[in-house]
């Protein structure tokens, strides 16, 4: 979601994300409770209900989906930012969860070949410099079979809401590197996966993904 530092000159796209990030992590938790109690209500649960085995999240933050997480299951989280995954730990040690949590970009996942049953992304592809290219990571890291859990907002199926989207977006993108018009559903089948289940709430503007990796 979205904050308010400005680009600097030069900066790589990464590196503006880490900046962003690690200058919202001590606000984050504040500012995205009020957003999921209005917008992404019950998509948490969503994604723990459907993850299994040895999870791998995307951009885990400050670790929000950890206690909706099986707790048979093997965490991992990669996040570019080191001052998100300060308060990740502090959230696994609360929880009394072993959770591997490492610092990296979702655009060259440190892991190898068929690492991962299930891989989540949750509200972070908004601002993934290049989603395609993440999504085509988080197939790589999937075992076959494995399964793909995704919510974000994205462009609405109502034009004025659209139009609105468009219009904060010409501040979001210079500003956060966030997009309020993507859509991850055409990525995630052009990545070759299988589409088992999606949903749209809230005018179009948040969606769910279940989808797996072809045997």
């Amino acid at each position: 979601m979205t904050s308010t530092a400005k680009t600097q000159a030069g900066e790589t796209p990464a590196a503006r994300q880490k900046r962003v990030w690690d200058k919202s992590a001590p606000s984050y938790d504040k500012q995205i409770a009020f957003f999921e109690k209005i917008w992404f209500g019950g998509g948490r649960e969503w994604l723990g209900e459907r993850a299994h085995g040895r999870i791998l999240e995307i951009a885990i933050g400050t670790g929000r989906d950890l206690p909706y997480y099986p707790a048979d299951a093997t965490i991992t989280g990669i996040e570019l930012s080191p001052a998100m995954l300060v308060i990740a730990r502090q959230r696994a040690a609360g929880l009394g969860r072993d959770v591997d949590l490492q610092e990296g970009d979702a655009e060259h996942l440190p892991f190898a070949d068929a690492s991962f049953d299930t891989v989540v992304c949750a509200l972070s592809l908004c601002t993934i410099p290049h989603p395609a290219m993440a999504i085509g990571e988080m197939k790589r890291v999937l075992v076959p079979g494995g399964r793909l859990l995704l919510l974000d907002h994205i462009a609405s199926t109502w034009p004025p809401v659209y139009a609105a989207q468009w219009l904060l977006e010409r501040i979001t993108i210079r500003a956060a590197g966030e997009h309020f018009t993507r859509r991850q559903l055409p990525l995630v089948r052009a990545a070759g996966f299988q589409v088992v289940e999606t949903e749209r709430l809230k005018a179009g503007t948040v969606e769910r993904i279940h989808a797996v990796r072809p045997a």
